[in-house]
């Protein structure tokens, strides 16, 4: 017989009385759902029965790709944060505060109070959002005051803000390059980028990473199409280092090209005034677009934009489908990211901290015996070639009060595994040093320092 209807009404459980948390418990409810969903499917018709045997059949493919990341020792948990972002947080679960060193917060000011004030003012006088894309709804006037005030930062024409700079990477390529023309990406570029010349038509051709001899050839055999666009990050957020800008631009001067340049790993914190890498190496007159974050050392939250000549601008309100099909960003996240620029202009007080603070971190290291890639970037990450032993490393680190993360395939190659470390103007040398001392205890505890 079917099952006695019961009461209707949602059921709350605590503690180990969670069906779902306690193991007797969760035997005994899985075992009633199961007979259930086995009496379901005998009473139901023949289409019921074959979609309930599609999914048992999607059950068992994912379950069997979820079981290989396990085993490989490349699941990826993710840990509760009960605070606010800063060099010190609260995690769920572990007692007292915890040192956060692998955040993107590189300027702090994602818990500034001047940052934290100006959401709250833009969430007060224009709302939580337009609930509809800027096309549709129209656009607020905070948003075109901060597009204007990020073209000014870069010294371009005119800006386009997005949901993020994934969705501006997304963007780009599909709405500017048409199959007569070429890109030319460097093969260790952000995901983002890469989906993003997916979706383009052009003619693809990927360099080897920073290499310019294979750049320049590629470019050679790049001259028979009518635009030639040379793409890449400006630093390089899995290794910490710095697109060589000077060579890229001279080599797309010589082969008539265009330059374009994804500084989220950058903006903020890079050159003398942190406007980034194409700052730092002398060329911003000679990049041409440049995509970045507002989520990262420009206030932290969300966002992302393309910054350059006005009639790419225009053409991508026009044509780029994440712009177009996706709503405003919020007032709040618009006005958090507007402060954190006008603190940036105002003083580069904060910036010239982060070389002293990086160096620290990174020559204590590499005199303890590990090996750091990059160089001079705060991205310092920690190579230990195992996923396993980077995952356990970065748990135990955890123990001793640091908040670290373990990357592993496919956020990076296979065998190529590394704790990424991330220095913040807000931390300070003690807090540099205890992290180190950290690596060193558990570096040693696993094998990985003699």
């Amino acid at each position: 017989p079917p099952p006695t209807p019961r009461a209707t009404g949602p059921r709350v459980f605590r503690g180990s009385q969670d069906p779902w948390l306690a193991g007797s418990a969760r035997v005994k409810v899985g075992t009633m759902w199961a007979g259930r969903a086995l009496h379901a499917i005998l009473s139901a018709g023949p289409g019921s029965r074959r979609a309930q045997s599609a999914l048992t059949q999607l059950r068992g493919v994912l379950e069997e790709e979820l079981e290989a990341i396990r085993g490989a020792g490349t699941w990826k948990s993710e840990r509760v944060i009960t605070s606010r972002q800063g060099p010190r947080i609260h995690v769920d679960g572990v007692s007292g505060g915890i040192l956060n060193f692998c955040a993107n917060n590189y300027l702090g000011l994602s818990s500034h109070p001047e940052v934290i004030q100006a959401g709250l003012q833009a969430l007060e006088e224009f709302g939580a959002g337009l609930s509809s894309t800027r096309f549709i709804c129209g656009t607020q006037s905070i948003h075109k005051d901060l597009e204007a005030k990020i073209a000014r930062f870069h010294q371009r024409e005119d800006a386009i803000l997005y949901p993020s700079c994934f969705d501006a990477n997304a963007g780009l390529f599909e709405a500017l390059l048409t199959p007569q023309d070429a890109v030319l990406s460097d093969e260790l570029n952000h995901a983002s980028i890469i989906d993003g010349i997916r979706l383009c038509k052009a003619h693809k051709y990927r360099y080897h990473h920073l290499d310019m001899a294979d750049l320049e050839a590629k470019l050679q055999e790049a001259q028979k199409h009518r635009l030639r666009l040379v793409a890449t990050d400006g630093a390089f957020s899995m290794d910490g280092d710095i697109a060589p800008l000077r060579e890229i631009c001279h080599l797309a001067s010589r082969y008539d090209a265009l330059v374009f340049v994804d500084e989220c790993h950058a903006t903020g914190f890079l050159g003398a005034t942190g406007r980034g890498t194409d700052e730092l190496l002398g060329v911003t007159d000679q990049v041409t677009i440049i995509n970045s974050t507002l989520g990262k050392a420009l206030g932290g939250a969300s966002g992302g934009y393309t910054t350059g000549p006005e009639p790419l601008v225009s053409l991508l309100r026009q044509r780029s489908r994440p712009y177009l099909f996706s709503n405003s960003l919020p007032p709040a996240v618009v006005g958090c990211a507007s402060k954190a620029l006008d603190l940036l202009m105002e003083s580069n007080a904060i910036v010239q901290t982060m070389a002293t603070k990086t160096q620290r971190f990174r020559s204590k290291m590499e005199a303890a015996g590990f090996t750091i890639l990059g160089a001079s970037h705060p991205i310092c990450p920690v190579m230990l070639g195992d996923a396993r032993l980077a995952s356990c490393m970065a748990d135990d680190m955890l123990k001793r009060g640091i908040f670290v993360i373990g990357f592993s395939y496919p956020v990076v190659p296979k065998g190529k595994a590394r704790i990424r470390v991330q220095i913040s103007a807000v931390h300070s040398e003690e807090d540099i040093d205890r992290c180190v001392e950290a690596f060193v205890e558990v570096g040693r505890l696993h094998g990985a320092l003699p």
